[in-house]
């Protein structure tokens, strides 16, 4: 087994338990290696620290699969590690058949994305090093779970950074893709080979349950609203109106059959549009809603993108406020790690200060428990949901 060793002062965060490690971190290789295969990493006093995969093409050099020197990386340890992943879902997700059953390096596997949608299974590798034991994953998870079949979704760009080709298909028999979910008693159809991700957002499950108490007898505005989730949910906890807004058309179409196969037909409708300028079209018209959801897709996916994320939360915030009456709830999200909690914060109160409205925190929410956060990983902490009155 080739070994890796770190520069001084590098191993900190990793030790701490992060699991990745950059190609700049590392002092030197010795031993030789394939790309994708299981390296030793040690510190710069030659202290042992991990084992994980490698690949030098990648700013990712290596992930750390185990801290257990005597651990093999072989067909048990991905055993054990599904199976403790999917013991853990057991304990965490409740009222739904679909779920979130590995969640990468928030279960010590990382690259590795396992969503659960009924009886079926929609699988992501994503790095080389967990791409080369996708044949074992696959053995392993029909031997757990027991799907009724698996759908790939390696139709992610970050697998072109590690030099991996971007395919989709069935693994093993084919079935029909569009499978309906139940989650806290609503349907919902889930597209896994043309859904965004690998079919639906799970990880919104447990914050939409926070619009209970908020939207009954009220009329609703669900901005970016992509197959009708949050709508749903505004209908099911007696919202008398709903109005979702996306632009595009194909998840349109969903939400409208979600509507129809949940009988909210009469209360949920759906507009394609940019909801920026709907937005602001609205408060021109003199618009209200007693409630506003907003739950765009990430402003931002690097550091770098930040600034102009701001701006764009900043106007959809300030434009969401003035739709509401004194009083009116406000449920805004980011999903974007670079977006700091506390940095969301802060723009959400700027938005409120430009539009001349006072705001009272009722709830701050993260991601469902089926997406659990490694402390020692910042970037698993990526999904704010923040519930506020505004007078």
């Amino acid at each position: 087994m080739a070994k890796v060793i770190l520069h001084q002062g590098k191993q900190k965060r990793i030790a701490n338990g992060h699991p990745w490690i950059y190609r700049s971190e590392v002092k030197e290789i010795t031993g030789d290696f394939t790309p994708g295969d299981i390296v030793e990493v040690v510190d710069y006093r030659d202290k042992f620290i991990g084992k994980g995969y490698i690949n030098p093409a990648s700013q990712i050099m290596i992930r750390i699969m185990t801290r257990d020197p005597e651990e093999e990386i072989n067909e048990e340890f991905f055993r054990r590690r599904i199976q403790a992943a999917w013991q853990y879902r057991q304990h965490v997700v409740r009222d739904s058949n679909a779920c979130r059953v590995v969640f990468g390096e928030a279960d010590f596997l990382p690259a590795l994305i396992v969503d659960k949608f009924g009886d079926y299974l929609a699988v992501q590798t994503l790095a080389l090093g967990i791409d080369v034991h996708k044949d074992t994953i696959v053995k392993v998870l029909q031997e757990i779970i027991q799907p009724k079949g698996i759908y790939e979704r390696n139709d992610v760009s970050v697998r072109q950074l590690e030099g991996l080709p971007l395919t989709t298909g069935f693994i093993g028999e084919p079935f029909d893709p569009k499978v309906v979910i139940k989650e806290n008693g609503i349907r919902f159809v889930v597209d896994l080979a043309g859904g965004q991700k690998t079919g639906y957002f799970l990880d919104q499950r447990e914050n939409r349950l926070a619009l209970q108490g908020l939207v009954k007898g009220g009329r609703v505005l669900d901005c970016f609203c992509h197959t009708g989730t949050f709508s749903m949910y505004a209908a099911k906890f007696g919202a008398r109106e709903v109005l979702g807004l996306d632009i595009a058309a194909p998840a349109l179409e969903v939400a409208r059959v979600n509507a129809r196969l949940n009988g909210y037909s009469d209360i949920c409708t759906f507009k394609e549009t940019n909801s920026f300028d709907e937005l602001r079209a609205m408060e021109k018209a003199g618009e209200k809603f007693d409630v506003v959801i907003l739950d765009p897709p990430a402003f931002t996916k690097s550091r770098q993108a930040v600034e102009g994320a701001i701006r764009g939360y900043k106007e959809i915030n300030l434009r969401g406020m003035k739709l509401l009456p004194p009083g009116g709830f406000l449920i805004t999200c980011s999903c974007s790690y670079h977006m700091k909690e506390d940095i969301f914060l802060e723009v959400v109160m700027d938005a409120g200060r430009d539009a001349g409205r006072q705001l009272r925190l009722v709830e701050l929410r993260r991601q469902a428990k089926d997406h659990p956060m490694l402390l020692a990983m910042p970037e698993n902490h990526y999904l704010k949901c923040v519930v506020l009155q505004v007078w």
